[in-house]
């Protein structure tokens, strides 16, 4: 039998936000899992499963996920050894909330120069 080779799925880590039951749905925090399960071994998702987040940080984008009458977002960077979950919210308008962009710039950078010091 023939095995094809995959890669070994990066580590995450939680920098802030959870995706859980409740307030996600169960089928909505399955769903959620696979597409970060999809991340994790390099899979590169476009839209409307995931969108690139400049505005937060280079190699960062938003998970969407429609959970009945809710829309949720996981902000997500990829690293070249570890996908860093940075912020999980409600999504309730057009644009990113100001507050969120700047915490998930806080929380990377706050990553970024603990790393730096190891």
């Amino acid at each position: 039998m023939r095995t094809l080779w995959a890669p070994a799925p990066k580590r995450t880590i939680w920098l802030g936000g959870a995706v859980k039951s409740p307030p996600f749905s169960h089928d909505a925090r399955h769903y959620a899992g696979g597409l970060i399960r999809r991340v994790q071994v390099g899979e590169r998702l476009g839209m409307p499963l995931s969108r690139p987040m400049p505005s937060i940080g280079e190699r960062c984008h938003e998970l969407r996920v429609a959970d009945c009458d809710v829309d949720w977002r996981i902000v997500y960077r990829i690293d070249p050894d570890v996908i860093l979950v940075v912020d999980v919210f409600r999504k309730t308008t057009q644009t990113t909330p100001t507050h969120v962009i700047q915490t998930c710039q806080w929380r990377l950078k706050r990553f970024d120069l603990r790393r730096k010091a190891r």
